[in-house]
């Protein structure tokens, strides 16, 4: 039979089309890869996977009780507070396995800061049920403990002090929220030493009600505080020696500590539309500008005539978020108060 000739074009025509085709199903495979991953929850490219198995500690081994903050180290090790007096600290790695673990005299263990001190880490724990707060190496020794300041006059007994968090300037002063005590942010020097208070109990704005968290500013120039009004539903922002700035409006988010990583400021919301409704937690994103730009479980964050609109749960992915922790590749821990005691998920940024 005599061979027919080849046509070229055809051929590599049909060879484009056959490649374009292979590839299109390998992209299709991988969407499907990733859906199957499981639901993506966020708004405006601000997106993550929910990945509930994330810790792989033995609850039997190292129980938790109410998991209430996480950070995490140069070394890349998160570290989680839980008020289990078995294991305060649990140490992680960013896949979940379980490093270390230490602590057994924080009944109360609320409040997790860590900062760098001269190339050295510390952390600042708050409890609430001992009145006091603790400056520790990052294996757990005890540096400094600050009670109730008594001598100040603001506390009519040392009960009346309920430290819930912690920031620390970098010179060392150490900036507290009496978030469930008397309301009042007092300034200390690194050493232990009462230098200025402000805001406390009252209904004007420079006040507060549930300040049940705050941080130095790290995206301004200026020191300014950060402080949450949890009952209020926004962050307050103050100038060191307690003026208030700037109030930044979160209605319907009964917001937790304020946590920054580059440009977005970060939130676990503990409940929705206010205090009084349970398992109705999620976590809101905001931008530079502090505009919100994506809510994980929430809904979708509307603007109207440049005021946001109330915010609530959507999605029943969380029950009681209590903070979050932003990885170096921009995923989110979240640790859950009163939520069955279970461990932190994990949040993948898609």
């Amino acid at each position: 039979m005599k061979q027919q000739p080849v046509n070229t074009n055809t051929s590599r025509r049909q060879f484009i089309r056959n490649t374009s085709l292979s590839l299109g199903g390998l992209w299709l495979t991988n969407g499907l890869l990733a859906r199957d991953k499981g639901p993506v929850y966020g708004h405006n490219h601000v997106q993550y996977t929910l990945d509930t198995a994330w810790s792989k500690c033995n609850p039997q081994q190292y129980p938790v009780n109410d998991c209430h903050e996480m950070v995490q180290d140069k070394k890349g090790r998160i570290f989680l507070l839980t008020n289990e007096t078995k294991n305060n600290i649990l140490i992680y790695d960013t896949k979940g396995q379980l490093l270390n673990s230490w602590g057994h005299a924080f009944p109360g263990a609320h409040g997790l800061t860590i900062h760098d001190e001269n190339g050295t880490e510390f952390l600042y724990i708050t409890d609430t049920v001992k009145h006091q707060v603790y400056k520790t190496t990052l294996s757990g020794e005890i540096l400094l403990k600050i009670d109730a300041p008594m001598d100040s006059k603001l506390y009519s007994q040392a009960e009346k002090f309920v430290p819930t968090e912690t920031t620390i300037a970098p010179n060392g002063d150490i900036f507290i929220a009496d978030g469930y005590g008397e309301q009042y942010i007092l300034h200390y020097d690194s050493k232990g030493h009462l230098l200025n208070y402000f805001g406390g109990r009252g209904s004007g704005d420079e006040h507060l009600d549930n300040a049940h968290g705050i941080l130095i500013d790290p995206r301004r120039n200026d020191g300014s505080l950060l402080v949450t009004d949890r009952t209020r539903n926004c962050f307050k922002r103050f100038s060191q020696d307690g003026k208030l700035l700037d109030i930044i409006h979160l209605p319907g988010a009964c917001v937790c500590r304020p946590v920054v990583q580059g440009e977005f400021l970060y939130a676990a919301v503990l409940r929705s539309p206010d205090m009084d409704k349970e398992g109705s937690g999620f976590v809101t994103i905001l931008d530079k500008d502090n505009k919100v730009v994506s809510n994980i479980g929430g809904s979708e964050p509307v603007y109207q005539d440049g005021q946001l609109q109330a915010m609530y749960q959507t999605d029943k992915i969380f029950f009681h978020p209590h903070d979050v922790c932003v990885d170096r590749d921009h995923n989110l821990y979240v640790a859950q108060w009163a939520s069955g005691k279970v461990y932190p998920y994990k949040l993948r940024r898609v």
